[in-house]
């Protein structure tokens, strides 16, 4: 018995020795258990936003591409969904839209009485964008009453005639800078090729407006300098406008129109064509030329790709006496914010995403025009056409858009009264006063 119980102290002994040798638990440090905490916070309190972003837009050439990038935005926002909507009249759409408080929180549409009204978030500390844009695109986004920046632009655009080269070239004529030369060019094609339209016009309201921006107040633009026609352009000075003069810019151009329609140089389903009747008419051959911006040369080349050589660019001629040829060079794409959105810090996110150079070179090329971005780099176009731009940008004035214009009478307004004007509604003496009665009740 004594030895049994010398043996089970013995194995007692060695028990509590081998315990006593064992490590110890490690408490963890105050320090450690914070951070912990706090990584544990980071995926557990970090839900998804749960944000609805609206996008609108009434640039009828992105949309597919767009809505390929909101997908891609979409997958990785961390619960932003932005939608895209398009309206093919969206200069008035969006009127409704700020009359109904239905207003986006993005938006490609811009008035300059919406700018007045502070409808537009101002984005002057935006310098992750200011700073890669070129210079010149950003004074183009400057509002001049203002001082403020109320969209950027992500590209560059210019508007003028594209023409076939091929058949200017067969008959020996070059583009024209005077309007007296413009109208022999016509009558030219017309009679070596009786099955083609010379000059082909679709009557979308948008493209109608249009020709209003680049003519008769192309010529004001032109003739009084960039800053005298927007400033004459905002506080309406009938001085310099002069839209029911009969000899003024507007009325003299809507005779020429009317002539071309008389002569039959522009196509006789000009009320009813469509922009994708005007691509499929040029690329095969059926008119000679049309008006319209770098935006439709993607359309072009994918309608017909062997194009890529044919394909001249030429500036607006003259069509007063005393003016010049001109050539559109402008800020496209622009994007605003609207001011009162609860979704800000989204929408300048979405923004971020949709301007980094890797979709600004993909919507360059889309859209076939340059980008105003610094750090991108995109064959936006064949170097044949890019040559052809850069020559006529260099041989005749440079204008921009007119942004000025009264918010209550939109581009498509000023294109629905050319439609009537072809339509035989009004001489062109009262398509004139027309024009003036509708722009001044715009204000």
């Amino acid at each position: 018995m004594k030895k049994w119980t010398a043996l089970l102290l013995a194995l007692m002994m060695t028990a509590a020795l081998m315990t006593g040798c064992a490590p110890a638990a490690k408490e963890p440090a105050a320090a450690e258990t914070a951070e912990t905490a706090a990584a544990e916070a980071a995926v557990t309190e970090a839900p998804k936003q749960e944000v609805s972003l609206s996008f609108f837009t009434g640039k009828v050439d992105t949309i597919d591409l767009l809505d390929e990038i909101i997908a891609s935005y979409n997958a990785q926002s961390n619960g932003i969904t932005a939608e895209q909507e398009y309206q093919e009249d969206a200069s008035n759409i969006i009127k409704i839209k700020f009359a109904s408080d239905a207003v986006p929180d993005v938006m490609t549409t811009y008035e300059q009485e919406f700018a007045d009204q502070g409808k537009y978030l101002p984005l002057n500390d935006m310098n992750q964008w200011w700073d890669r844009l070129i210079p010149s695109m950003k004074e183009s986004c400057t509002d001049l009453v203002s001082g403020n920046q109320y969209r950027v632009c992500t590209n560059m655009t210019m508007a003028g005639f594209f023409y076939n080269k091929q058949m200017f070239e067969e008959l020996g004529i070059t583009p024209a800078t005077t309007w007296e030369q413009f109208v022999a060019n016509l009558e030219t094609i017309k009679a070596a090729y009786p099955d083609v339209d010379p000059w082909f016009i679709f009557g979308e309201a948008w493209h109608l407006g249009h020709l209003i921006e680049f003519f008769p107040q192309g010529y004001i633009k032109a003739k009084y300098g960039a800053t005298e026609a927007k400033q004459a352009f905002l506080n309406n000075d009938a001085t310099i406008l002069q839209w029911s003069n009969p000899e003024g810019a507007l009325c003299t151009f809507a005779r020429d129109l009317v002539d071309l329609q008389t002569k039959k140089l522009i196509n006789a389903d000009v009320l009813t064509a469509t922009s994708d009747n005007c691509i499929d008419a040029f690329v095969t051959g059926k008119a000679a030329m049309f008006s319209n911006g770098m935006w439709c040369l993607s359309s072009i080349l994918e309608r017909n790709p062997d194009m890529a050589d044919n394909i001249g660019f030429a500036p607006y001629p003259s069509f007063m006496t005393d003016g010049v040829p001109v050539v559109l060079v402008a800020e496209d794409s622009g994007y605003s914010i609207y001011a009162d959105t609860p979704n800000k810090d989204a929408a300048i996110d979405f923004l971020n995403y949709l301007f980094s150079a890797e979709n600004q070179k993909k919507y360059a090329e889309a859209l076939g025009s340059p980008s105003a971005f610094t750090d991108v780099t995109a064959d936006w176009a064949p170097a044949s056409v890019v040559a052809g731009v850069n020559e006529a940008v260099k041989s005749a004035t440079n204008i921009g858009f007119t942004n000025e214009k009264p918010a209550g009478f939109s581009g498509d307004d000023a294109g629905r009264l050319v439609q009537d004007l072809l339509a035989g509604t009004y001489t062109p003496e009262e398509f004139a006063t027309a024009y003036e009665t509708a722009w001044n009740a715009g204000f």
